[in-house]
């Protein structure tokens, strides 16, 4: 079912995402700079993993920075379309790429700082597509279609998560990037997302009682659970391995492009009629997808240390061998023998 947009919550609905994408970024950043510390961490351990985590007061306070970011985002699907609210989401990754700059000293290579132009881009068109006069804004889904769209794509992002997982402990290859962790992530998100905004539909206003039965009666509650679970393993295990300004803006977008086109489907918030609104909707997923595939794999190999010249025991270079040039300073230990007249 879909009713209008109220315009009175329009602007609230900007405000929390806005304030959503600012406790996200920082969380992310917080969370990063936390796990550089600790040691490493495994997504086959989990329960290992969640200990570590949990002694780590520095990444308890970026959780709870995520925390707060999810109660914003509770309001922003109550107010905006989903479509609008990944395109205002998407918008966070500038400000995680400053944080990132400024707190870890991460830099992107130059093709990941012209991607996050397009990817903006590619959201805007999103956002653009909607209709002038306010898109509806879906409320309930059938649970036959969430779970359809949400057990198989939960399957793959395990599946995929695992074959990165397995390829990257392989000896003498490159260090990988994390664009499949970020894909793996981003798809487990995307899941995560259809479970708030169906959280976000639950009857409020008729008393927490009213509001409880209705949660425990759909499968919202526990979608978000298992996605969390995983989530917080397989994230944070990524995050670790990996920098944050690359395995964030490819988890975002993979899950505002998940988000957008089949949430918009199940929510009942349909592709529009026009034209140029369907053309822009369509084009700027295909661009989105576009940038993802022409993301660099692998991170470049750091380069090996410059080599040293041995010395002897005395501190004299050594003699001129192939690995070691002869050098114009005179050295009376091998210097050639006089040719004067004796």
């Amino acid at each position: 079912m879909t009713g209008a947009v109220d315009w009175g919550w329009w602007g609230w609905g900007v405000a929390a995402a806005l304030l959503a994408n600012a406790l996200y970024s920082a969380g992310f950043v917080l969370q990063k700079r936390a796990l550089g510390r600790l040691p490493a961490l495994s997504a086959g351990r989990p329960l290992r993993t969640v200990l570590t985590l949990a002694a780590s007061p520095a990444w308890l306070a970026g959780s709870l920075a995520l925390a707060a970011g999810f109660a914003a985002q509770l309001l922003v699907y109550r107010s905006l379309p989903i479509a609008a609210a990944q395109g205002i989401f998407v918008s966070g990754l500038v400000l995680l790429t400053l944080l990132s700059s400024a707190v870890l000293g991460e830099r992107p290579s130059g093709r990941e700082r012209h991607a996050l132009p397009a990817v903006l881009l590619a959201l805007l068109m999103v956002v653009a597509s909607l209709p002038d006069g306010g898109a509806g804004v879906g409320r309930s889904a059938p649970w036959r279609t969430v779970l359809l769209v949400s057990l198989p794509t939960l399957a793959a992002a395990g599946w995929l998560y695992a074959a990165v997982d397995r390829r990257a402990r392989r000896p003498h290859r490159m260090p990988t990037s994390g664009i499949g962790y970020g894909v793996a992530v981003g798809l487990l998100y995307g899941v995560s997302s259809l479970a708030v905004k169906g959280l976000s539909a639950a009857p409020y206003a008729d008393g927490p009682a009213a509001a409880a039965r209705a949660l425990a009666a759909s499968p919202y509650p526990y979608l978000l659970l298992c996605t969390a679970a995983a989530g917080l393993v397989m994230s944070q295990t990524a995050l670790q391995r990996c920098r944050a300004t690359l395995i964030v803006p490819v988890c975002t977008t993979v899950a505002c492009v998940f988000t957008a086109v089949l949430g918009s489907l199940a929510f009942g918030e349909s592709l529009p009629d026009a034209p140029v609104p369907l053309a822009l909707r369509l084009a700027g997923t295909a661009l989105a997808l576009s940038v993802l595939l022409a993301l660099p794999r692998h991170d470049p190999s750091p380069p090996p240390p410059p080599a040293r010249h041995p010395r002897t025991p005395e501190g004299s270079p050594c003699p001129p061998t192939p690995a070691c040039p002869p050098t114009t300073r005179s050295s009376p230990s091998w210097s050639a023998p006089s040719t004067r007249a004796r």
